[in-house]
């Protein structure tokens, strides 16, 4: 059983749309990879206030993001979330229309849901002495941005969140085909959101792990990582429900690869054996030899210890002449629950534009050991 990505909106620091995304990342080098990055992304920023006495890089999503009118769901992650709905709406409704909305799932990663609404609304109780109306505890719940998407969509079939730190919503994606393999569902709503949140960056502050301007993965003096936010969204079928789209080629979701080493609570395995065992088994799955990838985006953190265990990674599985890699975190931020699907949703627009050929891979590694790569595969229609 074969599945295709039909359709994909996303939005971080390199813009609102996709169109923005793939046009601030328009600098594509040799051989179709990207190369020379811009000197920042439109919303990659210094901000202030969320860590006491310290100014951090953050990637923003650019712009206003609409208004939520019930305060139960009031907070970043389902603005993010509505924001991509509206740009996504006819597909989405298309979708529905053709299984029904008693058949399509919806699947994403998140790590922040409304942490950071709840803790500024707990703070308030501890002042005031009072617990403020605005306070929900569906704001701290993982499930409710799904929930938030399941009531914006109409849609009856399951709707949960995979919450797996920084491998979320690359979880996510074999968790919807898993749905749709089952029989559970015929089609799925899947991808991943988070949101600006204070816990998250003092909590990062606090592992030392922050860098002190702007990140630069791979790099020999790299110090650590920028945390950002954002949101991608999926449209997933079976290849024989899916119509053509015109103009671009189609985009399979061809292979998914997990595993878990449980090296450390929030160190990687220094060799990197579970990033490998993730990487072989999403290209096996895919039918794909090494030689076959047109891309792979790293999870390239940023830090010391990740970038290191990756390449390790990496050339045991690739070779060491294989170049076709980047890290585009210092462009995003550190997406967190969302990196997964933002960063499927830049190999998605790099084959859906014909600037990668064949195949892309993800990665993507969370504390605990969590590991997962996702193969992307595109293939022209007439």
């Amino acid at each position: 059983m074969r599945f295709v990505l039909p359709h994909m909106t996303c939005a971080c620091a390199l813009g609102r749309t996709p169109a923005d995304v793939l046009g601030s990342r328009a600098a594509f080098g040799r051989g179709g990879i990207p190369s020379a990055k811009p000197a920042a992304a439109p919303g990659m920023m210094e901000i202030e206030g969320d860590i006491p006495g310290r100014r951090v890089f953050f990637g923003m999503v650019p712009g206003e993001l609409p208004s939520i009118a019930e305060p139960e769901f009031d907070m970043r992650t389902n603005r993010l979330l509505l924001h991509a709905v509206n740009g996504l709406r006819a597909e989405l409704d298309a979708l529905c229309v053709r299984h029904g909305r008693d058949r399509v799932a919806v699947v994403l990663g998140a790590s922040n849901t409304g942490i950071d609404e709840a803790q500024r609304h707990v703070d308030r109780w501890l002042d005031a002495g009072a617990k403020p109306a605005e306070l929900f505890y569906s704001q701290i719940e993982l499930g409710t941005p799904s929930d938030y998407l399941r009531r914006l969509l109409g849609t009856t079939g399951p709707a949960y969140t995979v919450s797996t730190a920084c491998s979320s919503s690359a979880k996510a994606f074999s968790a919807a085909r898993r749905l749709v393999e089952l029989g559970v569902a015929d089609a799925a709503v899947v991808g991943g959101v988070d949101g600006r949140c204070r816990f998250a960056l003092n909590g990062f502050h606090a592992l030392g792990a922050l860098a002190q301007g702007r990140c630069r993965p791979l790099a020999e003096d790299r110090d650590g990582i920028n945390l950002g936010e954002g949101v991608a969204l999926f449209t997933l079928e079976r290849a024989d429900d899916a119509p053509a789209v015109s103009g671009r080629p189609r985009v399979f979701l061809a292979g998914c690869g997990e595993s878990s080493d449980a090296h450390h609570a929030t160190a990687p395995d220094p060799e990197g054996r579970g990033a490998e065992a993730a990487m072989r088994a999403a290209l096996a799955e895919a039918g794909l030899a090494p030689a076959d990838l047109g891309y792979l985006n790293l999870h390239g953190t940023g830090t010391q210890a990740n970038d290191a265990m990756e390449m390790k990674a990496v050339r045991r599985v690739f070779g060491d002449s294989f170049r076709a890699f980047e890290s585009t975190k210092d462009l995003t931020g550190h997406c967190l629950g969302a990196a997964g699907a933002v960063e499927a949703a830049l190999c998605w627009l790099y084959l859906s534009a014909g600037v990668v050929e064949g195949a892309a891979m993800s990665n993507s590694f969370a504390f605990g050991g969590s590991n997962a790569s996702v193969v992307l595969a595109a293939e022209a229609v007439a």
